[in-house]
């Protein structure tokens, strides 16, 4: 083969135009822009009219100046986006607003009679301390008891095998197991038994122990995750320090270890705040059954809404707190790596 025909084999051949035009790779964004603008225009017209407004600008300069162009048409992404989100909430709120005023305030007087809350509201309130009580001692005990179960299941050996099998089934035992059945089977069965101090066992510490055991088996495998997150070389430059295995857990992991579960662990006790209302099945007076009392004497449903409100106020900030420590921790991953 000549050097005539070498050039020839090798030379390229013409260049297919990018679909995306001069632009480059890039795809061109009329298209979805125009659809989520003409969307904004549906639901809230002021906001859409102006994201449609900086839509043409950009179609205009898009054969010239293609850079301002995508400017012009980010920014009208943007107030069609606000566009479309404020009018899903617009519509919703006016949904509920709909919803309670229909057929003469139904809404309203079935589930929040004034007359029916204020003359009941202390007896309520007073219900709902129960419950709050039996939630923060019980989110202390549950935290001891979860983090017992975890290190057990965490030790090294051949020799704590029965006892790493002991925490296994526990944990499988307890986490298939609902928590209305264990109340039932704890506050109802114990006292049959006549064992000693179980059977004596008052319809409060009967709960606790209920609750204890059913949420122990689920925040123990939160700190077990814990633990695993924690770098081997943590517990190995601990155990090279001459520290035991317990104690390198205790001084080293499980501080760090806690710290990376505190959003989870915030998400069970949250969930531990709610079944807290499953005690009334052992006829606590707790919120839940003073509200069916209530409820049953003043034929309204009423109470139950009130009781409702009363989980929100702990609930809601609980959650609000949850999220700022996950976002916390998500800027302190990010910033180590």
């Amino acid at each position: 083969m000549t050097k005539d025909d070498m050039s020839t084999a090798i030379e390229p051949g013409p260049r297919v135009a990018s679909p995306a035009g001069p632009g480059g790779a890039r795809r061109d964004p009329r298209r979805r822009t125009l659809a989520l603008v003409l969307l904004g225009c549906l639901l809230l017209p002021p906001l859409g009219l102006a994201a449609g407004w900086r839509y043409l600008r950009g179609v205009r300069r898009w054969p010239v100046e293609r850079d301002a162009a995508r400017v012009e048409l980010a920014t009208a992404r943007l107030w069609a986006g606000y566009a479309v989100s404020l009018g899903i909430l617009l519509g919703l709120v006016a949904f509920v607003a709909l919803v309670f005023l229909a057929d003469d305030h139904a809404v309203y007087r079935t589930f929040f009679d004034a007359s029916v809350l204020r003359p009941n509201l202390r007896y309520l309130a007073a219900g709902f301390w129960i419950n709050v009580k039996l939630f923060l001692v019980g989110e202390v005990v549950i935290l001891v008891w979860s983090t017992l179960v975890a290190v057990v299941r965490e030790l090294p050996g051949p020799a704590a095998g029965p006892l790493r099998a002991v925490a296994i089934v526990y944990t499988d035992v307890f986490r298939g197991m609902p928590v209305l059945l264990v109340l039932l089977i704890v506050g109802l069965g114990l006292p049959r038994t006549g064992l000693p101090v179980v059977s004596h066992f008052d319809d409060f510490q009967a709960a606790l122990v209920a609750l204890t055991l059913s949420y122990g088996a689920y925040i123990s495998e939160v700190i077990r995750a814990g633990i695993h997150s924690v770098h081997w070389s943590q517990d190995a430059a601990a155990r090279s320090l001459g520290l035991s295995h317990l104690q390198s857990m205790r001084l080293v992991v499980l501080p760090q270890a806690i710290r990376h579960t505190v959003p989870p662990l915030l998400n069970g006790f949250i969930s531990l705040q709610k079944d807290t209302a499953l005690v009334s099945v052992l006829g606590i007076l707790d919120a839940v059954n003073r509200a069916q009392a209530t409820s049953s004497y003043a034929a309204s449903l009423s109470p139950y809404a009130g009781v409702a409100l009363f989980y929100l106020v702990i609930t809601v900030p609980l959650t609000r707190l949850t999220d700022h420590l996950e976002r916390r921790n998500r800027r302190r991953r990010l910033a180590r790596s």
